[in-house]
């Protein structure tokens, strides 16, 4: 007999049982969620919360209540002792030689000048070089991994053991003082440019040590090494380690609450494994382990799983990790080197400072958010950056959880205008296949940027995401319901925050559903929406409250190097075409222009006829198209404002995702409802035959398998 306590249809309570459930398990989780382990654990348990039913009885809540408190009992009495451990890079002179021990300082100087020459150091005034950037401010580098479990290093870990940084997580290696150019000697990184290197893609060479205090509860432990190692002996002095047996020592009664400095100064060297004794190593591995049973007996207590609905979104999260992977697998966990002079180097940066007077309790500092006026890039994302360190520590994978998000998010809008199987096809090739780059619609464009630290894929994530709630399902126009008015337009407020380059596509959205709303008198809805989007206003607050200017979004909008084509531009080209007059040049960058965003993403003229036939059918649908469904004119009109801005921006790729995204969802359902009939109605043979090829029995079946899931 069929549990009476079970989901039948979704609805918003079910959807508020569902995120209390989740709650539960990142409960269990804690903070920092920097494991990797536990962060796959808990994606899966996401994905089959979302795709499974909730069983509502009473005393299963109950339960998963108890069993939650008794796992998070058992966690604080299991515990392993913490490793404190400190680290920085490594640059002479300044707080390293005032504040590290003597011999430490010593040794780490005598080894960065074999590494680096005097005579071969970049000029300090030359722009890059380090020598005119900055010094460490103090001896142990801020670490988000020690926000929870504290240290007077820069964080206490449960376990050492690494051989390569990168999985490290060293957060100090994006700081804004490290911002060194290749005219620098002392460089940042080496990416390795081959397609099989994806989880190795980054060497680290900047010069950077670590300190571990060994704790008394590893006595009886080893530690292994690889490289120069530092071992404190009588009176504080430290001396070159030796090894006993493979560079491997055993820790002595003598060695508790003495350090252990290794020495990273040439790149690729130092690798640790700290061993604990039998006892301290059953403590380690019992913490993941009651971790993921405690989430699992959540699932079976509170979930009826679908393995058959889970089989598409499995399948979409198994597409995006391999992307992901094969262009930079350091982004599933580990913290990268970003490139000096990059975007995602000022926002991490930024936002550790950020977090850091928050830490301290200077409010102010952290609203400021680095500027008294915004004028670099997207205010938000410096915001977001300081959260993420909180939640996840010294990772990105808050940024990762928006970009797995989006394969979803596209789906659903797929959803919303096209008839199976198209949906799942299209979410399917936006993922895997890159001739997504037609109209920018390659997951991996956003996966790379969003590696990089840029704010751009944040932006359209959040953007698409809003879109989902405010247009509703498809059987049914938007109902008057508040909170999924409130949270679309709040999303898409965000999206603004995170790069002001998408307003006009959010003014032209949020306004025609306004209108719509107001005829519908959908008052819930109405208010919803103007309550939900009145963050957007918190960037002319900040301009004004820290910098004394109304600056509505940021003040780089009218900066040469991005608004390329100024109105003044075009009237030059149009005076020249019409006097046939072409010395100015102005024709000639115009129509240059023009071709560069018909190239669109993927930046190649072979795109150009199919973006440009893209357009063609966004005008038509906008302008004719009354049999379309009204919402989806109304995202064409959103997408032909953003095609309006791109004519005066700089027609940098990754500016315009969106555009050509919404340029696709419009595309699409003109293919389906006008362009694939038409073209089978006038050359039914030629199309029978290319639906042969690319749409197989096999193929069919196995899409309609799983969009019947």
């Amino acid at each position: 007999m069929q549990d009476a306590s079970l989901e039948a249809e979704p609805s918003p309570s079910r959807t508020g049982a569902k995120l209390a459930i989740f709650g539960l398990a990142v409960a269990v989780a804690g903070l920092p969620l920097h494991d990797v382990a536990i962060y796959v654990a808990l994606v899966l348990t996401a994905v089959a919360i979302f795709t499974g039913t909730v069983r509502l009885g009473l005393g299963r809540w109950v339960a998963a209540v108890a069993v939650v408190a008794v796992a998070i009992g058992a966690l604080a009495v299991l515990a392993p002792p913490r490793i404190d451990e400190g680290f920085n890079a490594f640059l002479p002179g300044g707080t390293l030689e005032r504040d590290l021990p003597a011999d430490v300082y010593r040794h780490l100087s005598a080894e960065f000048d074999r590494q680096y020459p005097l005579d071969k150091r970049c000029d300090p005034a030359a722009t890059g070089c380090w020598r005119g950037v900055g010094l460490p401010e103090r001896a142990y580098a801020f670490s988000g991994d020690g926000i929870v479990n504290k240290s007077d290093l820069s964080r206490s870990v449960a376990r050492l053991d690494f051989t390569d940084p990168v999985w490290h997580r060293l957060g100090f290696i994006n700081e804004m003082r490290f911002n060194w150019f290749p005219v620098s000697d002392v460089q940042r990184a080496r990416r390795d440019g081959r397609a099989w290197k994806g989880y190795d893609r980054w060497q680290l060479t900047m010069p950077w040590f670590t300190m571990v205090r060994l704790p008394a509860a590893y006595v009886g432990g080893r530690l292994c090494w690889s490289g120069d190692i530092l071992w404190e002996g009588a009176g504080e002095t430290f001396a070159p380690a030796t090894g006993q047996s493979s560079n491997c020592r055993a820790i002595a009664p003598e060695d508790a609450g003495r350090r252990v400095v290794g020495v990273a100064i040439k790149p690729g060297t130092l690798a640790m494994h700290l061993r604990g004794p039998v006892d301290v190593r059953l403590k380690q591995w019992s913490q993941p382990l009651i971790k993921i049973l405690t989430i699992g007996a959540l699932l079976l207590l509170l979930i009826r799983p679908r393995p058959r609905r889970a089989a598409a979104p499995l399948l979409l999260l198994a597409l995006a990790v391999a992307v992901i992977a094969i262009d930079d697998a350091s982004f599933l966990g580990g913290v990268r080197p970003f490139d000096g002079g990059d975007d995602g180097m000022f926002y991490d940066s930024v936002g550790r400072d950020m977090l850091q007077k928050l830490l301290a309790g200077n409010w102010r500092g952290f609203l400021e958010g680095g500027e008294s006026v915004f004028y670099y890039g997207g205010p938000a994302l410096r915001y977001f950056r300081a959260l993420e360190h909180v939640v996840f520590g010294d990772t990105f994978l808050g940024y990762l959880s928006l970009v797995l998000a989006l394969p979803f998010i596209a789906l659903a809008l797929f959803r919303r205008f096209l008839d199976r199987p198209w949906p799942l096809v299209l979410a399917l090739l936006f993922v895997a296949v890159p001739l997504g780059e037609v109209f920018g619609t390659t997951f991996v464009h956003y996966a790379k940027w969003a590696a990089r630290g840029f704010a751009d894929p944040a932006c359209y994530i959040l953007f698409m995401a809003g879109l989902v709630p405010l247009l509703g399902s498809r059987q049914s126009a938007p109902e008057d319901r508040f909170w999924p008015a409130f949270f679309g337009a709040l999303l898409i407020a965000l999206g603004i925050g995170m790069k002001p380059l998408v307003a006009p596509a959010a003014a032209v959205f949020l306004g025609g559903a306004g209108l719509a709303a107001l005829y519908g008198r959908q008052w819930l809805r109405l208010a919803g929406m103007c309550i939900g989007f009145l963050p957007v206003f918190s960037m002319a607050w900040h301009n004004w409250a820290f910098g004394g200017r109304f600056v509505l979004f940021s003040d780089n909008a009218s900066h040469p190097l991005v608004l390329v084509m100024p109105p003044s531009a075009w009237a030059g080209a149009l005076r020249e075409l019409v006097t046939f007059d072409f010395g100015g040049g102005l024709m000639h960058r115009a129509l240059a222009h023009i071709a560069n965003w018909l190239a669109g993403p993927g930046e190649a003229d072979w795109t150009i006829p199919f973006n440009a036939a893209g357009v063609v059918m966004l005008i038509y649908v906008v302008a004719r198209g009354r049999a379309f469904d009204p919402w989806l004119r109304l995202i064409g009109g959103a997408a032909l404002a953003q095609h309006l801005v791109a004519m005066f921006y700089v027609e940098t790729p990754r500016y315009h995702f969106l555009t050509w995204f919404l340029t696709l969802l419009v595309a699409a359902a003109f293919m389906q409802r006008v362009g694939f009939p038409w073209l089978a109605q006038r050359y039914p043979a030629l199309m029978a035959r290319v639906t042969g090829i690319l749409w197989s029995p096999r193929l069919a079946a196995g899409i309609e398998r799983l969009e019947r899931c």
